[in-house]
């Protein structure tokens, strides 16, 4: 029985050339199924354990989120204890992101050298130990150090996570599955967010325990992650075609069939020098520039966000920090459903415009507008919670499979250093420019990242993982 044609791009390991044969349409795809021909493995069903690796792969951006919103609380019960100055409190803010920028591309190499089941566990074991030990800081250098080593973690995750649930995604529901990171990393947030308002001053050492107890849901992803397979795709890369389909029919069927990669993948071992050649390059630039633009904005602005919301008076029994919080969730929600609704240029671009307009108008509104304040920093949360789904979804579908865990973790590495600076900056900003000049700037790094959007995002909503790679 031969199998049938299977769409080329469910992993073609060349770089810009696809050579294996286009795939059959999907209504000769089922009558394939029926007569016993396969099932190509790009259009599978979405089944429990498509549901399974992607509640895995969340457990790292719902980890992130917590952790990144308890530091804030954290901070203001910290220095009662351990006085910050400004460099300080721009350091401890910052040093998980700096953590991820080196986490992601050091195991994100490995990921794509090694395999990615190994990263997959690693990485939550070193954020699990680094966590807990955030109870017995006795320095802010030690806790620098240690969110350091949680964002190593977290950056290793961020890029294995992001391939190894798209690997296995079916192209149908892969925007939903990858752009549903942005919704748990903001529960994540706002569960910290509730509970650094409640407990982070309830007695002197509250700040400790806090911290810490990010490493209860790292335990429990890493609990959960025992066992998990290899990614298929990766092992057939490699050329471990048996083991590959090994996995795939024990866990998604007899019946499906993986596409047949080229015998001698030209550039399987180029690691990040394959992203930089010429027919990549525009692709690396495009994910690291889009994603360094979206994330500078918000990491320094939710990172801090009871000192901006202090900034502007809205911290004064307005309720608006409970009032922002429910508007990411919001966000984060609807950007699913637009996900769905909308191609992903058009998503893209036009969210980037909304953001900057929102953030032009909270510089130009004076403190005493505390209703248009509240309303320009509404439509920026939601709307900045929204289109950051994207972050999930890009980045994997632009590269292909031989480095696309290299690809997924330079861009979340630019993305992270971009951050990173932006946290420290944002309360030097605040401090020395005062509030509305740094809300503008952040405008115009929002238009910045319009712009190249404009110029070289690529369309890739209903193409496979290889078309949209080499689209």
């Amino acid at each position: 029985m031969s199998q049938p044609q299977i769409l080329s791009s469910t992993l073609d390991e060349a770089g810009a050339s696809v050579d294996a044969p286009p795939r059959a349409p999907e209504a000769d795809l089922a009558r394939d199924a029926r007569h016993g021909a396969g099932v190509a493995f790009d259009d599978v069903p979405v089944n429990r354990f498509h549901v399974k690796i992607a509640g895995l792969t969340f457990g790292a951006h719902f980890t992130e989120g917590y952790a990144l919103g308890t530091i804030g609380y954290a901070l203001a019960s910290l220095n009662k204890q351990m006085p910050l100055d400004t460099f300080w409190t721009g350091m401890v803010g910052s040093a998980a992101l700096i953590g991820v920028f080196l986490g992601s591309l050091v195991f994100g190499r490995l990921s794509d050298r090694m395999g990615r089941q190994r990263i997959f566990m690693l990485s939550f074991f070193i954020i699990t130990i680094a966590a807990f030990a955030q109870f017995y800081v006795t320095s802010p250098a030690m806790l620098c150090a240690l969110r350091v080593l949680i964002g190593v973690g977290m950056g290793g995750d961020f890029a294995v996570g992001h391939t190894f649930l798209a690997e296995f995604s079916p192209r149908k529901h892969r925007g939903t599955l990858l752009g549903s990171f942005s919704v748990i990393w903001t529960i994540g947030y706002v569960v910290a967010s509730v509970l650094g308002i409640y407990y982070a001053d309830a007695a002197p050492d509250a700040w400790r325990w806090l911290l810490a107890s990010a490493g209860v849901p790292a335990l429990l992803v890493l609990l959960a992650r025992m066992g998990t397979p290899e990614s298929p795709r990766w092992l057939q890369s490699k050329g471990r075609h048996a083991e590959a389909n090994a996995i795939v029919h024990k866990y998604l069927g007899a019946n499906v069939v993986l596409d047949q990669p080229a015998d001698t993948p030209k550039h399987a071992n180029d690691g990040f020098a394959r992203l930089f050649k010429p027919d990549m390059l525009r692709r690396t630039v495009f994910n690291c520039t889009f994603f360094v633009c979206l994330v500078i904005p918000y990491f320094a602005i939710y990172t801090f966000l009871p000192s901006v919301l202090k900034a502007v008076h809205l911290n004064e029994g307005s309720g608006a920090d409970f009032l922002l919080n429910g508007f990411l969730i919001f966000g984060a929600l609807l950007g699913i459903w637009l996900m769905v609704r909308l191609p992903r240029r058009t998503f893209l671009i036009g969210s980037f415009a909304i953001c900057a307009a929102s953030l032009a108008m909270l510089s130009w509104l004076p403190d005493s507008a505390r209703v248009g304040m509240i309303v320009a920093f509404a439509v920026f949360t939601v709307t900045m919670s929204a289109f950051s789904n994207l972050v999930g979804v890009y980045p994997p579908e632009c590269f292909p499979t031989s480095v696309r865990a290299c690809g997924v973790g330079v861009a979340i590495a630019c993305s992270r250093l971009g951050s990173a600076i932006g946290t420290f900056l944002l309360p030097l900003g605040i401090a020395q420019l005062g509030f509305h000049a740094t809300m503008m700037a952040l405008a115009a790094v929002l238009i910045v990242g319009m712009i190249v959007s404009i110029l070289w995002a690529p369309e890739t909503k209903h193409l496979t993982l290889n078309q949209a790679s080499h689209g």
